[in-house]
Order: structure tokens, then C-alpha cells, then sequence
């Protein structure tokens, strides 16, 4: 429209003018209309022949109007002009840009990897389409089947099979989720859990390599009591056995005696970079995926019959008053003279056979006896410390396959759920004698200057958490003064980490800390509090995710339509005989504790999702306590949808898109 001596007032097809700087011009044309004139440089560049135009162009740097002469014509006009400048833009693999204007034709070898690269690209975008389609029509292809996992949950979100599935899911307007249920690529909700957990968490697969259990070489005495372990029958990591000694005589010797797989482990042994990269034991109903490989736990294990490697505790307690008058710790071979088992035995060691009011039939009768008496006693000196009694209200469960349990289940199988209340006398026994020797081995770490891994929790106010680290700090939940894990050396590694410094305390005394493997702010040591927290973790979500899956079959396996429950918070309810912790419509204003009969209307056993009512109020109780677990482990329990990495945004900026224990006592080692 004019111009200046350093820039020109240019009309736009819109009609809109703007300044431009005079350096920034490519083109001066008078004619025709702007917009007449990209209509027809667009379409006539489309017909320029790329291979062609490569072939024309000068050797050196040229300028765009230059090839416009060459390809079209010498006297180029502006049409021809803007449509080689167009065309040149838009394929730098033929041309590079060298200037203002100016181009410079590719090396052929570059040129002939550009059209590799795109023809491969068309390719794989052919591909997509393909798999899309399938998709669509409910069937699934194979790569997207193998790679399922991934694109779920750890997607390459360039990848064509995930942008296959984000494709058809956009096409067919279904949950991603859906989408692949419904062509097949999820054909057991079980295998789902199992292999999503599998991925996420042993990438390299469960397998371990050929290892032997190294050989403990003390010359260890021989302890000279008649130990007894008490587990589930299907427990074959049996880390702890107990005895008692001096019945009658007015002083009591209790001993807590613990597998010692560290007397034979090295730090950094082929055995122990195997436990450390697994870290614990993971349990599940009729499976278990463990920390050490069979053959090494059998090699320590407290097998009945057998003398056993041990680090044991020996507490001496005044028979009447239970007044603890020394302690000591000894390495040394125990005898196990039984192995019991709680599911044996729980109907007959009740409490009025271990208190005299009922005959007890069964072995070690006057030690469990003693054993129950002592432990109460115990529970009552740690509620004197927590200020309140320990609540547990919420049983325990066991769960049951049926089938040969000497393979993986696959989700098919006819489930057994039995209950087990926290705080039955066996149980009572094993957790205090635990709590004992953890406390007090704890206390003895501190006391010799040796570093140790602990548990603790600073109050019992909502919200404060156990925390694991390296200081002796009291645990408020527990009632101790401090608290470390030690007694489960063979299925988690933070216990067997903890007895080589016991050990060492055990051979050196007061020079222990010299001798110690982990010395004072050892960095090895937050290394593994760090990777044992993640592992401990996933492990346990993943235990109560699949147990929440058998407790669904379980309703489906019984025909279950109505359940008895209380109301928690937020419409969340628990059922009074399951595992099982799930909304109900209709529940959202009842007080806590409310006992109501709620309708199963629906199960998801791929979300772990409950669809549930109310059906009925049993009562008018009033809002009730909450128990150890608190309401956070309330909404843990209850299943969440899935939560899926997939993004449907990805194609076209859309927004993304996804599908619908309260105390540290060592709990019994699952039935499976």
C-alpha cells in the first residue's frame, strides 16, 4: 500500500494493514489480490514434482525465485514464484534453508534417509489405522496384546500400538479399558491383576538364578531347651520359635529364638544382592512370590526336628510377678521340637484352656499357658505407655484355594474365607513375643553404639504416621521406647539387615560398632529404608487389591445379594464377615457404625468395584469409635477405578481420560 525507506504498510487478505520491516520481504507484487494469489500458489505447488525440483537446482545456494525460472518458467510470475517458496518450505529433506530466500539442495544420501524415514512413517500410520479399525470391530491385535501393560499403565505414547488404542477408543467413544475387554485382549480380570503387578514390579520375572545357601561356619553350642514355633500349616519361612524353661522353680526363662540366615549371608553376596533387590516376601491367596529362594529358606528355616541356627533372646521373669530380672542374647542351635499351627489348633488353645478353666489338650500346654499369661501382662504395660487399650475391632481373614497350590492360580478357583480375630490367644502370643524381643534387641543396638533400622511413630494423634530411620525414637502406637524389625530375617530384608548388627553386637560387645557391617549414618542404610518403603508398599497394595478380588468371586462363587455391614464415613460401608469395604447408595448420612443390610447390584471384577445399596437399617446405634485402622485405612480399602496412563488428549488436545494393617506387631504369615 506504500512505502518507506526501512519498511512498507502491507494489506493482508484480510483486509487488515500491517507495518513491515523492508528486510523481511521476499516478494514485491502489484498484482493480483493477495488471496487470489495464495489460492493459486498453493494448488500449483502441490503439482511441483519434489525429485524433480532436486534434480534442477543449482549446486550452491539459490534463491526460491531462481528455481521458480527453472522449473516453470523464465519469466516466473508471482504465482509461480510464491508456489516454489511454498514448496520449498514445506520439504526440508530435499532443500535446506540458507538465507533470506535463499536455499541449498540436500545431500543425496540425506535425501534418500529423509524418504525412508517418511515412507516408513506412512507406513506405521497405515498401521495405526489398521489396528484401530480392529479395535473397533472388537477384535485385538496381537503387538497391541503383548504390549497391554505398557500402554496402560508405562506407555510410550509414540508408539503405534498405543496410539492405536487411543485412535479406536476416540473412534468408538469407549474407555480405553472397554475398548480392549471388549476385542478380547483382557479375557481374565485375575491374570489382569496378576501380570499388571508382575509388570510394574518384577519386569525381569520371578524367577531366581542357581544360588546356594552359603554354609554357617560357628561351632554354635547347643541351646538346651525344647523350642515350638507357632505358624499356618502352609508357612514354610518360619523365622521364630519360642521356649520356655523353669516352670515352677519361682524364675521364668523366656526365649524368643530367630532363624539366623545372617550368620551364613554376607553383605554383597550373590544370596544377599537377591534379597536386597526384592526386599520382603510378597503373599496373596494360594501363592506367594518370596524374598529368598526356596532351597536357601529351607536351609534356615526353624524346621521341627531339627537343631536350628538361631539368634535367640533369653528374658528371665519372676514366675509371680512377671518382673523381668535380666536379659541376654545367644547364637547358638536350637532344638525345635514342633512346628503348630494356628489353623490346628486356634479351636482348642482357647483362653479358658490356657487359664485352667477348661483341660488342655494339646502339646506344650503349661508353656502356652504361661506363654498367654506373659503376654498379657506385656499388652498391659505397652496400654499403660499408649495411654488407651489397643482396639482392634477388625478380624483377620484367611483365604483358601482349592486346587494343587504347586501352580499360580488363575482366578477359577472355589475360594475359602475364614475368619481369624486379632488379638486370639496364638496370635496374642507371637505378637507379644515379637514386640519383646524387637523392643528390646532395639534398645540393645542403641545401647552398643551399633546402627540399626527402626519403626517409629511420634503420637497416636490422627494423621501421624510410622516412619521408618536409623534413631531409636519411640513408637506411641506400640508403647515402647523403640522399636526395630528383626524377627522375620527369611521374607524381609530390613529384619535380616538388622540381625548382622545384632549378631555383631552378640560377638563383640562394647567393640561392636567397630565390628558392625553398617556403621553410624552408613548412606547403605537409607538406601535401603528408601527401597524397602517403595517395595513394602507395592507389595502390600498389590495383597490387598488381589484379596479384595477373591472376596468379589467369593459373593459371585455364593450367589451373595444382600450383605450385613456398618456405615464408616462418606457412604463407605464394612462388611461384617468379609474383608470387604465399599460404598452403598443410601449410606451417606447414617452415623458411623450404623449396622445396615446392603443390596449387591453389580461387580467389577476388572476395577474391583462393589455397586451396592441400602437395603435396610438394622439399628439405630449411635456413631461408634473408630478402631486402630482409622478412617484413611477405610478409604485405602475401599477399591478406587482404575487408574489408567493412557491419555486420549493425546491426538488432539482433548482432556485426558481414564475408567471408571494399623499395627507393626508381625502379623501370621497368610495361609498361602
Amino acid at each position: 500500500m506504500s512505502e518507506a525507506e526501512a519498511s512498507l504498510q502491507v494489506e493482508l487478505d484480510s483486509g487488515k494493514r500491517v507495518k513491515v520491516k523492508s528486510a523481511n520481504v521476499l516478494l514485491r507484487f502489484a498484482k493480483p489480490e493477495p488471496a487470489a494469489l495464495m489460492a493459486a500458489a498453493q494448488a500449483l505447488a502441490a503439482e511441483i514434482d519434489l525429485d524433480l525440483a532436486w534434480q534442477f537446482a543449482p549446486e550452491g545456494d539459490f534463491h526460491f525465485s531462481d528455481l521458480a525460472k527453472d522449473y516453470f518458467d523464465a519469466k516466473a510470475g508471482p504465482e509461480q514464484q510464491v508456489a516454489a517458496l511454498l514448496r520449498l518450505h514445506e520439504a526440508p529433506h530435499y532443500f535446506r534453508r540458507a538465507g533470506k530466500g535463499q536455499y541449498k539442495k540436500a545431500p543425496e544420501e540425506i535425501v534418500k534417509a529423509a524418504l525412508l524415514a517418511i515412507e516408513r512413517k506412512a507406513q506405521i500410520a497405515v498401521q495405526i489405522q489398521r489396528w484401530a479399525d480392529e479395535l473397533v470391530a472388537g477384535t485385538c491385535p496381537a503387538p497391541v496384546r503383548e504390549q497391554l501393560y505398557r500402554i496402560l499403565f508405562k506407555p510410550d505414547k509414540n508408539g503405534p500400538e498405543y496410539k492405536a488404542v487411543v485412535e479406536a477408543a476416540k473412534r468408538s467413544q469407549r474407555a480405553p479399558l472397554d475398548l480392549l475387554q471388549a476385542a478380547g485382549a483382557i479375557d481374565s480380570p485375575y491374570q489382569f491383576h496378576w501380570r499388571r503387578f508382575l509388570f510394574e514390579t518384577f519386569p525381569k520375572g520371578t524367577g531366581f538364578p542357581a544360588l546356594q545357601a552359603p554354609e554357617i561356619k560357628d561351632e554354635l553350642p547347643l541351646a538346651p531347651v525344647q523350642a515350638f514355633s507357632i505358624d499356618d500349616s502352609l508357612t514354610t519361612e518360619i523365622d521364630d520359635a519360642l521356649s520356655v524353661t523353669g516352670l515352677g522353680s519361682g524364675e521364668i526363662v523366656f526365649g524368643v529364638h530367630i532363624a539366623a540366615p545372617a550368620l551364613a549371608i554376607a553383605p554383597d553376596s550373590p544370596v544377599d544382592k537377591v534379597a536386597r533387590e526384592r526386599l520382603s516376601t510378597v503373599y496373596m491367596p494360594g501363592w506367594k512370590i518370596t524374598m529368598l529362594p526356596d532351597a536357601v529358606v529351607q536351609a534356615y528355616t526353624l524346621i521341627e526336628g531339627r537343631d536350628c541356627p538361631a539368634v535367640s533372646l533369653y528374658v528371665t521373669f519372676d514366675e509371680a510377678t512377671l518382673e523381668v530380672k535380666r536379659a541376654e542374647t545367644r547364637l547358638e542351635r536350637v532344638p525345635i521340637a514342633a512346628n503348630l499351627r494356628h489353623d490346628q489348633l486356634d479351636e482348642s488353645v482357647t483362653e479358658a484352656s490356657l487359664t485352667g478353666e477348661a483341660v488342655a489338650e494339646y502339646p506344650f500346654a503349661a508353656e502356652l499357658a504361661f506363654c498367654f499369661r506373659l503376654a498379657r501382662h506385656l499388652k498391659a504395660q505397652r496400654e499403660v505407655v499408649r495411654g488407651k487399650p489397643e482396639n482392634f475391632n477388625r478380624p483377620d481373614y484367611n483365604f483358601r484355594l482349592d486346587g494343587d497350590r504347586e501352580t499360580e492360580p488363575d482366578g477359577h478357583e472355589t475360594v475359602t474365607i475364614t475368619e481369624r480375630r486379632r488379638g486370639a490367644p496364638l496370635d496374642l502370643i507371637v505378637s507379644e513375643a515379637m514386640i519383646l524381643a524387637n523392643s528390646r534387641w532395639g534398645g540393645w543396638l542403641a545401647e552398643h553404639g551399633v546402627p540399626g533400622i527402626y519403626r517409629s511413630q511420634a503420637s497416636l494423634l490422627p494423621g501421624i504416621k510410622v516412619r521408618m530411620g536409623t534413631k531409636p525414637l519411640p513408637h506411641a502406637g506400640m508403647g515402647v521406647a523403640q522399636y526395630t524389625w528383626a524377627t522375620s530375617p527369611l521374607r524381609r530384608y530390613v529384619d535380616l539387615v538388622n540381625q548382622w548388627q545384632i549378631i555383631a553386637c552378640a560377638r563383640h560387645g562394647r567393640t561392636a560398632a567397630l565390628a558392625a557391617p553398617f556403621k553410624p549414618k552408613d548412606a547403605t542404610l537409607f538406601s535401603v529404608i528408601s527401597s524397602f518403603d517403595g517395595a513394602y508398599t507395592a507389595y502390600n497394595d498389590f495383597q490387598h487389591g488381589i484379596e479384595r478380588f477373591w472376596a468379589l468371586r467369593w459373593l459371585q462363587q455364593q450367589g451373595v445379594t444382600e450383605l450385613d455391614a456398618s456405615t464408616l464415613k462418606d457412604g463407605l460401608v464394612r462388611a461384617d464377615t468379609l474383608p470387604l469395604v465399599f460404598r452403598a447408595l443410601g449410606c451417606e448420612g447414617l452415623l458411623r457404625g450404623t449396622h445396615v443390610r446392603v443390596r449387591i447390584t453389580g461387580i467389577d471384577l476388572l476395577t474391583l468395584d462393589v455397586h451396592a445399596s441400602l437395603a435396610a437399617r438394622l439399628d439405630d446405634q449411635a456413631e461408634a469409635p473408630a478402631d486402630e485402622g482409622g478412617d484413611e485405612d477405610d478409604e485405602a480399602q475401599a477399591a478406587a477405578p482404575l487408574s489408567l496412563a493412557i491419555d486420549l488428549g493425546d491426538a488432539d488436545g482433548a482432556a485426558p481420560t481414564g475408567t471408571g494393617t494399623g499395627t507393626d506387631s508381625p502379623p501370621a504369615a497368610p495361609a498361602a
